[in-house]
């Protein structure tokens, strides 16, 4: 078995015995155990009691987080004409019609996020199976196929966090930086919990949140207690 490092077992015995923190408690265990040599992602995992197999239990959404992730998005737009325009004015870093599908088809992805008008999909449906693995394929219920690409581009650029539950019932999401001020970072996994909690399914039986947990990209995970993260089921 491998030995392992200073850095990993000083944050196993930093978060030892912790379970079930406080939002707050947690945010400070994540800060000062991550001592990578790089700005870490803090990523939050939610077990819901859900099944996505049902199309009556799928979880998926958006949210604004009000502090933003930290992150550079890279927005790519499906227009044509003034919304191309539009788009561009917004800060769309590629904007394109059949050109950008070609570029898409060739295999580069050079873009985080895929906004695209309604009349662009016919298009943008050749590449489903692309950009769908990928989650990227432009969703009207999330607001990434719209007529308003400024306030899509805006959204995405500004901070805005798609969450979409995977086969075992898990939402996961970055939700900011480790350098954030602590209240920053609790703030944001607040407003994502209950972003998630609004997302209930009509399906969805018995427990929906299971489990929150939070981590650094380099570093352990703490549970979260869900009283801290959100006021009710």
């Amino acid at each position: 078995m491998a030995k392992l490092g200073k850095r990993t077992q000083a944050a196993k015995a930093a978060f030892a015995g912790k379970d079930n923190v406080s939002v707050e408690e947690a945010v400070t265990l994540l800060k000062g155990n991550a001592t990578a040599k790089f700005d870490e992602t803090i990523e939050i995992a939610m077990n819901l009691g859900v099944d996505p197999r049902h199309a009556d239990q799928m979880v998926r959404g958006t949210v604004n987080l009000p502090n933003g992730t930290g992150k550079t998005v890279r927005v790519a737009v499906f227009a044509r004409g003034p919304k191309a325009d539009e788009a561009t004015a917004a800060g769309a870093d590629i904007v394109g019609a059949e050109d950008l599908m070609e570029v898409v088809q060739s295999g580069k992805i050079e873009f985080d996020r895929c906004i695209a008008t309604p009349d662009m999909m016919p298009i943008v449906g050749r590449l489903g199976k692309i950009l769908g693995p990928r989650n990227l394929m432009p969703n009207p219920k999330i607001g990434t196929v719209t007529m308003d690409v400024t306030a899509a581009v805006a959204d995405a650029k500004g901070g805005q966090v798609q969450f979409k539950a995977e086969k075992a019932g898990v939402v996961h999401a970055g939700i900011g930086k480790a350098s954030f001020d602590e209240a920053k970072l609790a703030e944001n996994i607040r407003a994502f919990v209950d972003a998630v909690a609004k997302a209930r399914p009509s399906g969805a039986k018995g427990a929906y949140m299971k489990k929150v947990s939070v981590s650094s990209s380099m570093g352990p995970g703490v549970s979260i207690d869900l009283s801290s993260a959100h006021d009710a089921e």
